[in-house]
């Protein structure tokens, strides 16, 4: 029984964080963020596709200095 936990232990942590912590830490941010901005559905549409394009850039470049 040990030995299968920590197998669906090691599994789920491959599956989230994997290669990348970063991308786990920002997709709790940005769920975090339409969390707090749900009642302001205006605000959250600009403000969430920003956060997601700035995320996504921030790795490519990041990606691309280590090369």
């Amino acid at each position: 029984m040990k030995r299968a936990l920590r197998a669906v232990g090691a599994f789920w942590w491959d599956f989230l964080i994997g290669d990348t912590p970063e991308f786990f830490v920002a997709t709790l941010v940005i769920v975090g963020l339409a969390y707090l901005l749900h009642p302001y559905r205006a605000v959250a549409s600009v403000v969430l596709p920003v956060v997601v394009l700035v995320v996504v850039a921030a790795s490519a470049w990041r990606v691309r200095r280590r090369r």
